[in-house]
């Protein structure tokens, strides 16, 4: 029973690092990819989403993220909502994808071929949606406490806790910039780090950093 106990955690500890590593490559491998095809406008690199017109990248590693994430069980029934929420979020993404400079208006897109400037709206409400989504998860879900509040615990929540707040904070920050027409590569550089921080959380949680983890008796 032991050893079936163990064969689980490790199993879920994989699931999670899995997650982890997935979300943390996704911005670097969607930029290589699309920075080895052809560049229909010089602004093809300000937002992650419009890799999806240049490169299988973003849907070939946020797809199976999302299915780890709708597949993953957590600790309680609101942990499982929580996660397969924040995974049909990101399916959205890539099934609705963004408006980008060189494909006129009105023109059919993704999936469901709808005209792209309805389908960037899904596309904005969906990626606010997964990242609120992850950032609940990590401020509140991940720093849940069974047994001994250890001091790799609570350094542990700490990380938690930045990370979702942070993405918060930087959702906010991306919201305005837009608002006010910044740069637009700024969106580029947000959505990096938020990836980041997604990553760094569900890396902690499963375990990736040993100096992070309980001591075992």
């Amino acid at each position: 029973m032991k050893e079936i106990v163990n064969k689980e955690k490790k199993m879920y500890l994989r699931i999670r690092n899995l997650c982890g590593l997935l979300g943390i490559i996704l911005p670097w491998l969607a930029l290589f990819s699309a920075g080895i095809a052809e560049h229909p406008s010089k602004d093809w690199w300000w937002s992650l989403s419009a890799t999806y017109y240049l490169s299988p990248a973003l849907v070939g590693v946020l797809v199976p993220a999302c299915i780890v994430l709708i597949s993953y069980i957590g600790y309680d029934t609101l942990d499982n909502f929580i996660t397969s929420l924040a995974g049909t979020f990101g399916l959205g993404i890539v099934l609705f994808p963004c408006k980008v400079s060189w494909i006129p208006e009105g023109t059919p897109v993704g999936f469901f071929q709808i005209p792209v400037e309805v389908s960037h709206i899904v596309h904005v409400a969906c990626s606010a949606l997964f990242f609120i989504t992850i950032a609940i998860n990590s401020i509140f879900q991940f720093t849940r406490t069974k047994g001994v509040f250890t001091d790799q615990k609570r350094i542990r929540n700490i990380i938690y806790r930045v990370c979702g707040y942070g993405m918060l904070a930087l959702m906010a920050v991306l919201a305005i910039l837009r608002l006010f027409k910044a740069p637009g590569y700024f969106s580029m550089i947000i959505e990096i780090v938020l990836l980041l921080l997604f990553g760094i959380a569900w890396l902690v949680k499963g375990e990736a950093f040993p100096f992070l983890n309980d001591k075992k008796a």
